[in-house]
């Protein structure tokens, strides 16, 4: 499998696992097992005095940590005190929450990084090549400023990218200033499949962000992507749009797509996923976090711990449904060559039987 992909896959989880690690271990918990993946182990090592045995197993999705105690199933001792079954609400709730609150703060770390390594785009007609675009093969090179296409004066942004889209398979004549002269040059943009406009592979210039600025927007877009996915799930349920599930496999394809254009581009997927797994370990559905703290939440208010039995059966039909719609969505997945976002945008296409962008307004344009 594709490297970038699965590295990115493999630290997701880890770093979801280590949030429910550290919160047991702050509160006097003991964790038996940190595994990364699930099934037979591969790899297996557990450190000299730690209770905790660390492995690598032969499925490598999804991860988890075995507390000592959380298995309803098993005799748990009442005077245990390593035992999550014995450990104050509090900690309990800690060490539910932690996992996908690890995920939410490693995604604003890594926004942070990938904005301070990219900078941020400003509206200019200063451009930055993509590799292997048509405007590489032109000669166009990084920090080339678009004066104008085919004797049009160029001075905004939007102005190149309307000019660019609406002309596929037609040469255009640039004329762009690269230190201090001005030179022509003619590139074909490349069709972005059937009626989808024209493309040559150019974005603007990204400029330094500062510190401060870099920090705000990296603790503002997790939650602004919580924000818009809470939208979007609102939309699926009540029939507004069509959803998509996204497993490992298209987790790993966008990844390795967004690999491809840079470190910064591929820090920013990781953070988005991160978010999203964060999110979406948090609804309320049996066998994610969100769902056991479901019941943590019934005994807040009703003082008394529910029928653990029940709980954990309840809990093992979700696992169940779970590593089905996982396998259902890994079959969809391997049949197929495009990334979520490709499939998203064609069926988007399909259902508007327009070439243009999709209508939500909260959605970025076409780069050209």
């Amino acid at each position: 499998m594709p490297f970038y992909g699965l590295f990115a896959l493999a630290l997701l989880m880890i770093v979801h696992e280590s949030g429910h690690y550290f919160a047991a271990r702050a509160f006097n918990m003991r964790v038996e097992r940190f595994s990364i993946g699930f099934g037979p182990a591969i790899w297996r090592h557990k450190p000299k005095g730690s209770p905790t045995t660390y492995q690598v197993a032969l499925i490598p999705f999804l991860a988890y940590v075995q507390i000592a105690g959380m298995n309803p199933f098993e005799e748990a001792d009442p005077e245990d005190k390593g035992s999550y079954a014995n450990a104050s609400l509090v900690g309990r709730i800690s060490a539910i929450i932690a996992g996908p609150l690890a995920n939410y703060v490693f995604a604003s770390i890594v926004l942070f990084a990938a904005l301070m390594i990219g900078g941020k785009v400003v509206e200019t007609t200063r451009l930055e090549v993509t590799p292997d675009g048509a405007a590489m093969a032109a000669g166009f090179q990084d920090g080339d400023r678009v004066v104008a296409i085919d004797g049009q004066r160029i001075e905004k942004w939007e102005e190149l990218q309307k000019t660019v889209l609406s002309s596929p398979g037609k040469e255009l004549h640039v004329r762009v200033e690269r230190g201090g002269k001005e030179v022509d040059l003619a590139v074909v943009p490349r069709p972005l499949g059937k009626d989808g406009g024209g493309l040559i592979g150019v974005r603007p210039e990204p400029v330094a962000m500062p510190v401060l600025e870099a920090a705000e927007a990296a603790l503002v877009q997790p939650a602004l992507i919580v924000g818009y996915t809470v939208k979007s799930l609102y939309r699926w349920i009540s029939g507004k749009e069509k959803g998509q599930l996204t497993g490992p496999i298209g987790m790993m394809r966008e990844t390795e797509k967004a690999a491809e254009l840079g470190l910064p581009f591929y820090l920013q997927i990781i953070a988005f996923l991160s978010t999203s797994v964060g999110f979406f370990n948090m609804l309320p559905l049996p066998a994610l976090d969100g769902g056991r703290l479901i019941f943590l939440a019934y005994e807040a208010v009703t003082r008394r711990q529910p029928n653990q039995k029940l709980e954990g059966q309840i809990h093992a039909v979700g696992m169940l449904m779970l590593l089905f719609a996982l396998a259902f969505v890994s079959f969809r997945e391997w049949g197929s060559n495009k990334t979520p976002s490709e499939e998203a945008s064609e069926a988007e296409k399909a259902q508007t039987g327009s070439p243009e962008a999709p209508s939500d307004k909260e959605a970025p344009s076409p780069t050209p």
